[in-house]
């Protein structure tokens, strides 16, 4: 009995080293830690919600992080607890030279950087902006310049440094808002529209310098910015009320979209996993933009006799 486990062990060792012999090696180590080891990544919006989430997997991956953020105190804590592998430093997406800066003070840390995760971005005030005829185009400016402009900096700035060097992976964030209407603002959900439109555009180009451009779409998550908008919708609710409420805003029946989601789809664009994948928009949604209900009253099924 013993001998004849001895050997089916050893079949099984011989098929699993003949698989990788066969390509399939890489594919065994998916699900192994280690997919962005010793990688450089600059995340915008780094210091909270799926920022803060991507940064926590990137590092569990082995890359180490560059947190860049608008909020100083908030960044400096995030880099604290997330450990050694990150560093926060300040920026404001509304400002190129910023942006800029954020690269560039992460070539001086780091000699090169081979991921960009531009996933700074508001939603903003409802008020003024969730109805055509009464918009307010200096909100809308606001946004766009946030999310929009914002983004684009990132690409741009990641592009001056990741063209030479012949490879990168620059990753932009998306919402479910940029995919169906009415799902949120006008401005949110344009600048949404807008970004996957910009990742698709620039992987064109980008292609020739062995770079990637992808964008992530997700569904709506009970991150910080999130609730604090559903809190305005539903006056009065408490924070865990109004958390509730958006885990049960999905399709997917036994499953909510998390932060964590988000950030293990950015890591598989982000590593070799994901090396031929560009230029394409990877919607988090668990099936939510799929489809729609016809509002036809079809007749209900008869009993059978």
């Amino acid at each position: 009995m013993m001998l004849r486990l001895v050997r089916e062990a050893r079949r099984a060792v011989a098929s699993s080293e003949l698989l990788g012999r066969a390509g399939g090696r890489r594919w065994l180590c998916t699900a192994m830690k280690g997919r962005l080891e010793g990688k450089i990544a600059l995340i915008t919006g780094g210091a909270s919600g799926l920022g803060k989430a991507t940064a926590h997997e990137f590092i569990q991956e082995g890359a180490s992080v560059v947190l860049a953020d608008i909020n100083s105190q908030m960044g400096l804590q995030t880099a604290e607890e997330l450990g050694p592998q990150a560093h926060f430093i300040h920026c404001d997406v509304i400002l190129e030279d910023s942006v800029a800066g954020a690269v560039d003070a992460a070539i001086a840390r780091h000699s090169r950087l081979d991921v960009m995760f531009n996933s700074a971005g508001v939603v903003g005030s409802l008020s003024g902006t969730s109805e055509m005829a009464t918009l307010d185009l200096d909100k809308f400016d606001d946004i766009m310049r946030v999310n929009l402009r914002g983004t684009l900096a990132g690409i741009k700035h990641a592009t001056r440094v990741m063209a030479p060097a012949g490879s990168g992976s620059i990753l932009c964030m998306g919402s479910i808002s940029g995919i169906m209407g009415c799902l949120g603002s006008y401005p949110y959900s344009l600048s949404k529209l807008a970004i996957a439109g910009i990742a698709r555009t620039a992987a064109v180009e980008l292609a020739r310098h062995g770079v990637r451009v992808n964008c992530i779409s997700p569904h709506a998550i009970a991150t910080p910015m999130v609730v604090q908008q559903f809190s305005q919708m539903l006056q009065g609710a408490d924070e865990a009320t109004v958390t509730a409420i958006i885990r049960s805003l999905g399709e997917l029946k036994g499953a909510a979209c998390e932060a964590v989601d988000v950030a293990r789809a950015a890591v598989y664009l982000a590593s070799d996993d994901g090396k031929y994948v560009s230029g394409h928009n990877l919607v988090v949604d668990g099936g939510f933009t799929t489809y729609k209900y016809m509002n036809v009253p079809f007749p209900k099924p008869q009993d059978s006799e």
